[in-house]
């Protein structure tokens, strides 16, 4: 590794960093959108259960051919062994496809924030407001960059000078924030339409109380799936991006201890998105508003903070300005997986890497702004959901490339290298590895399986 890709000062640095790429907008919308669907309580146990087993073993598989290999992702399959450096092909792929479109929401989430916190955050309660600020050919796109240029600022900082020093402002910043606003949607109350009072505490029982009301064991099968999915996608596992962070971790770090907090720190924050917005869009929208999935964040949740009244606008803007940190901590992971793969592999300069990246980045996420007029298509997908431009990319990398990288990672470890390739990194200083038999378990049997099935799911074939 040379000197210019740099390392993380300390171990705390690396654990915030890795926390922030793993906690993004799939936390904080996906996973209260799943847990009130999905039973509540049910899914919050299935959850935690699939985090310390399947999440703890990739996340520990990554890291460890990270610092193992001192290489990015795009190199360090082949140094692991010959005829495997097309998963680093992969692994570098995903990244590059997944950034132009993560900005793109990232410029959204910017301007909500924006909105709110000059004080006209009623307007977006507005039901077209949402379609008709994307369909534009000009505001999405100076977002989008104004975005952009905020990640590839800090990468171009370098490791400990950009991504470390900054991952320890805002991953404590968010925190606060979500703890605050989780706090405050417990305090709010409304009336139902039977002229009853209902309270944030209300809807925390349902986000909490495990709902098993019609769960059949198809149901519960598909519940796991469902929570096998969201960690799967909220951890940075299978982007590359865990990979490059473990090549910055010093060599005396203790890995176990490390991925531990990562783990605590991504449910934690997952956990408290439920409380957020379960109980204030239970108090202000029914039960049934949850059902509203992905346009949660930018359609549902405005018509919430435009019920509140006056402190709805100070709601919001701290809202979406929690939202945008959480935003940037994943999207400069996501340039430092590419630029870290571009130093590696053609011994470009860390500023050159950056810039070409960065202007790559800008010139797709324009194409993806204009997605929504100029470009517009719609298309049916093997899943059987229907999406434009950005559902095409989110799927291409999400659900087929990611999962086809994490199952031959299992092969390669598990059965080609041995788990002890990983095994013998973590306790290189002699440190206590407590969770290796389940390892073992997990890489080479139960993760390629329960992966290959979510597979098959995403192209319609289960």
């Amino acid at each position: 590794m040379s000197k210019e890709k740099g390392s993380f000062k300390g171990t705390i640095g690396f654990v915030l960093a890795a926390a922030g790429s793993a906690v993004g907008l799939g936390n904080i919308w996906r996973f209260p959108y799943l847990a009130a669907r999905d039973g509540g309580g049910l899914f919050l146990v299935i959850y935690i259960i699939l985090a310390v087993t399947f999440g703890f073993a990739l996340l520990t598989t990554e890291v460890s051919i990270g610092r193992r290999t001192k290489q990015s992702p795009l190199t360090a399959y082949k140094e692991i062994g010959k005829g495997w450096s097309w998963i680093g092909i992969f692994s570098c792929i995903i990244p590059f496809i997944i950034l132009p479109y993560y900005c793109a929401i990232g410029g959204w989430v910017l301007k909500y924030f924006v909105v709110f916190a000059t004080g006209h955050g009623s307007d977006t309660a507005n039901e077209q407001y949402f379609s008709d600020f994307i369909s534009g050919r000009t505001e999405p796109v100076v977002y989008m960059v104004i975005f952009t240029l905020f990640c590839a600022a800090i990468i171009f900082m370098g490791v400990s000078g950009g991504i470390e020093n900054i991952s320890k402002v805002l991953m404590p910043v968010l925190i606060l924030m979500v703890v605050g606003i989780a706090v405050f949607s417990l305090t709010v109350s409304g009336t139902d339409s039977n002229g009853k009072e209902v309270t944030g505490l209300d809807g925390l029982w349902v986000y909490l109380i495990p709902n098993l009301k019609g769960v059949t064991v198809k149901k519960f099968f598909s519940i796991v799936m469902d929570a096998l999915g969201q960690l799967f996608y909220s951890l940075s596992v299978a982007m590359g991006i865990m990979i490059a962070y473990g090549s910055y971790v010093p060599d005396k770090a203790n890995i176990a201890k490390s991925i531990n907090q990562i783990e605590i720190f991504d449910t934690l924050v997952a956990f408290l998105a439920g409380i957020m917005i379960i109980p204030a869009v239970y108090v202000f929208m029914g039960p049934d508003g949850m059902s509203a999935g992905p346009s949660l964040m930018f359609i549902s949740l405005p018509k919430v903070f435009a019920a509140m009244g006056k402190v709805g606008n100070i709601a919001g803007a701290v809202f979406f300005g929690m939202v945008f940190f959480a935003a940037v901590t994943s999207g400069m992971s996501l340039l430092e997986a590419v630029v870290s793969s571009a130093m590696d592999q053609f011994g470009y300069s860390r500023k050159k890497s950056t810039a070409i990246e960065t202007v790559i980045a800008l010139g797709i996420g324009l194409v993806v702004c204009l997605g929504y007029n100029v470009f517009y298509f719609d298309v049916m997908l093997p899943n059987g959901s229907r999406g434009q431009l950005l559902d095409v990319m989110d799927y291409t990398s999400n659900q087929i490339l990611m999962p086809v990288v994490t199952i031959a990672t299992c092969i390669l470890i598990g059965w080609v290298k041995g788990p002890d390739y990983v095994i013998s990194e973590v306790t290189k200083n002699g440190e206590k590895f407590g969770r290796a038999g389940l390892y073992k378990v997990m890489v080479r049997f139960i993760a390629p399986v329960l992966v290959f099935i979510l597979f098959l799911m995403s192209l319609g074939l289960f």
